[in-house]
């Protein structure tokens, strides 16, 4: 069958709307299969999602980026990564050898990054997200040493806090890696969190931190100091606490 011919107009249209997004958009075709460029780049993108989701965490390397913030490190119930992806619910628990280990204070918020399902995020992102909210926080605002998990998912910060007597959690974690990006960093935050109770209605996130492509660590900052801000004013946060901050250049 003969394939229509592409008009130079088509091309100019695709190339003018592939600048505003990421997604995959007329690639075009070569018979019936996409264009070897673009199966290229595509199993290139695949391949950089699995490494993201496989690659080890390493706190070291946060702790270094964090020089002079007291950091703690802790585990999942999940002893291994296989474990972590098969289980879910362990990357939600605190080891408990670990949950002895971690400082008790009357603390504000609690930072925990936790490597998620992306280590390269966390790597590329969470210590610059730390230092830029900690900025901008009011004075006085009494913030807990910040824990380093491995193989720890959004949950696990519930129980972090609760062992340590924090009224906020902040999670900065991997999220899970698509086909147009593999270092994208979430931020959860929940006021009042109860281990084994508290539900992802309860949370507010913010998603794709990782710029310059995505949400800035400036910008972030603003948005998690005005949430966290309005979760004590308010005395809960998930559903019933609205971002603020939304109107912030990004």
């Amino acid at each position: 069958m003969t394939q229509p011919p592409v008009l130079a107009d088509d091309m100019a249209l695709w190339s003018a709307l592939r600048r505003h997004t990421q997604a995959r958009i007329g690639l075009g075709r070569a018979g019936s299969a996409l264009p070897t460029r673009h199966r290229l780049e595509l199993q290139a993108a695949h391949a950089a999602a699995r490494d993201a989701v496989h690659s080890p965490f390493d706190p070291d390397l946060i702790a270094a980026a964090l020089t002079g913030v007291p950091t703690v490190r802790v585990r999942s119930a999940a002893p291994d990564r296989l474990t972590y992806l098969q289980r879910p619910d362990l990357g939600r628990r605190l080891h408990p050898t670990d949950r002895a280990h971690l400082p008790t204070g009357a603390w504000d918020v609690v930072f925990v990054i936790a490597d998620g399902l992306s280590s390269r995020a966390v790597h590329e992102h969470a210590a610059a997200v730390v230092r830029a909210t900690t900025a901008v926080l009011p004075p006085g605002t009494g913030v807990a040493p910040v824990v380093l998990a491995e193989q720890a998912r959004v949950a696990l910060g519930d129980d972090v806090a609760h062992a340590m007597g924090a009224a906020s959690v902040v999670v900065l974690v991997g999220e899970r890696p698509g086909m147009s990006a593999a270092d994208s960093l979430g931020a959860y935050l929940t006021y009042g969190p109860k281990p084994g109770e508290t539900t992802d209605a309860a949370r507010n996130c913010l998603s794709n931190i990782r710029p310059p492509r995505g949400l800035t660590y400036e910008t972030a900052a603003l948005k998690l100091a005005a949430l966290l801000r309005g979760a004590r004013e308010l005395g809960r946060s998930g559903v019933d606490l609205k971002d603020e901050a939304d109107a912030l250049p990004g």
